[in-house]
C-alpha cells in the first residue's frame, strides 16, 4: 500500500493508477465532510468531483507542502466557503423565479411566451449533451430516480452516473449561465 507521499510523486509522473488510488482512498470521506456542512447531495458530489478533476488537471505541476489529506480537505473548505458565499445570491434568484412562476406577476401572453422560450432553451441545452449523459440527467432530474437506480437501469457504476450528472451541470452552467443551471438542477422550470 503506497503512502500518500509516494502517490503524489506517482501522480506528478502522470500515473493514472496513483490518481485512482487517491480517489478511492479519499472520495467518500471528502464527500461526507462536504455533505455534513452543506446538506445538498448534488452540490456535495459536484464539489468532490471538481476537487479531483482539479487534482488531475494539475498533476504535473502539483506541489503539496502539507500532507495530501490536509491538501484535499483544504480544497474542500475553500470550495465550501465559495459555495456558501454565493448561496444567498442563488436563493434570492431562485425566490424571484418562484414568484415569477407562481404567477405573482401579470400573467400576460408575453410572460407565458418568455417562460416557453426558457423551457425551449433548457431542452436544447440538455439535448446537446452526449446520449448517456443526457439519459442519466433526465432520469435524475425528470424521473427523480436516485443514483443507484439510475446506475442499475443504465447498467453502469454509480460513480459513472455521478460523473454524468456533474458533466451535465457543468454543461448547463456554460450554456445557460449559473442562475438557469440552478433552476434546472432544482427542477423549478417544470412546474
Amino acid at each position: 500500500m503506497p503512502t500518500d507521499l509516494e502517490l503524489v510523486e506517482q501522480l506528478n509522473d502522470g500515473k493514472k493508477k496513483a490518481f485512482e488510488t487517491i480517489y478511492d482512498r479519499y472520495a467518500d470521506s471528502l464527500y461526507g465532510y462536504v455533505y455534513n456542512r452543506i446538506k445538498i447531495k448534488p452540490v456535495s458530489e459536484e464539489i468532490v468531483q471538481d476537487i479531483f478533476l482539479s487534482l488531475w488537471s494539475k498533476h504535473q505541476t502539483l506541489e503539496i507542502t502539507t500532507s495530501l489529506e490536509a491538501y484535499l480537505y483544504g480544497a474542500c473548505k475553500y470550495k465550501i466557503l465559495t459555495y456558501v458565499r454565493s448561496d444567498l445570491v442563488r436563493k434570492r434568484y431562485a425566490a424571484d423565479f418562484m414568484v415569477y412562476v407562481a404567477g405573482k406577476h401579470d400573467n400576460s401572453v408575453e410572460e407565458f411566451m418568455n417562460l416557453a422560450d426558457i423551457r425551449t432553451t433548457i431542452e436544447k441545452s440538455i439535448g446537446d449533451l452526449p446520449d448517456k449523459c443526457q439519459m442519466a440527467f433526465r432520469l435524475s432530474r425528470m424521473d427523480h430516480l436516485p443514483i443507484p437506480d439510475i446506475a442499475e437501469k443504465m447498467n453502469i457504476s454509480t460513480r459513472t452516473v455521478e460523473n454524468y450528472l456533474s458533466q451535465a451541470l457543468r454543461h448547463l452552467r456554460i450554456t445557460l449561465g449559473e442562475f438557469m443551471a440552478i433552476v434546472v438542477w432544482m427542477d423549478l422550470w417544470r412546474h
